[in-house]
């Protein structure tokens, strides 16, 4: 939408997509081919499930592009997994991905998450978790992070510069909707949503619900 505004930080709406790739040394050969293209990184952290680097496209929305680690070395504990920023071992990374000539993001690549900004943390979790039906995983300083059968997380939402926004104002830049695939288990969205249906978040973010 050529009409669109420019979200600013301090309003609701996107505040990264997360880019999952299916392994390491996929993850070594994207860092090898965005040095090679001199693309400028705006940070990386290793949080224990996930080693992720972070960015953003010319208009300003946020980009993680990561890797899982194995599930089963995931740190849960109190009914939650325990994710932190940790200084994250490049070199490993790109030795990984060191033989991978680069041909473009694999076809097994998706969407693993998404995170929003929110003008308030606990009509968020009303709405994502009571109405949506997804899982609380794990809570820092202005953010709560949700998923479904077990996943680390989804979909995330903080406060961190948006705290007391209100509505969104469209048509902004950064976000037209979230589609949420769900499968034939239908995990973390009401049984009676049908395909197509859509819920709007108390910001005025669109989640539609689409059969995957």
């Amino acid at each position: 939408d050529a009409s669109a505004r420019r979200a600013s930080p301090r309003e609701a709406g996107l505040f990264h997509t997360a880019f999952l790739l299916p392994t390491r040394a996929d993850l070594g050969g994207w860092l090898r081919h965005a040095a090679d293209i001199g693309l400028r990184l705006d940070g990386a952290a290793d949080h224990l499930v996930s080693e992720a680097v972070y960015l953003h496209d010319p208009e300003g929305n946020g980009i993680e592009v990561y890797r899982d680690r194995p599930s089963e070395q995931w740190p849960w504990q109190a009914g939650g997994v325990a994710m932190r920023n940790e200084p994250l071992d490049f070199d490993g990374i790109l030795a990984e991905g060191e033989t991978s000539v680069w041909a473009g993001v694999p076809s097994d690549a998706l969407v693993g998450h998404v995170h929003l900004k929110v003008g308030a943390l606990e009509p968020a979790e009303r709405f994502y978790r009571e109405t949506l039906g997804l899982d609380v995983t794990c809570r820092f300083p202005g953010a709560v992070f949700y998923s479904s059968g077990g996943y680390h997380h989804h979909l995330a939402t903080n406060i961190w510069n948006s705290r007391g926004a209100g509505v969104r104002s469209d048509p902004l830049t950064g976000l037209a909707e979230v589609e949420i695939l769900r499968n034939a288990q239908g995990q973390g969205v009401p049984s009676s949503a049908g395909d197509g249906a859509q819920f709007t978040d108390p910001w005025g973010t669109v989640l539609s619900v689409r059969n995957a």
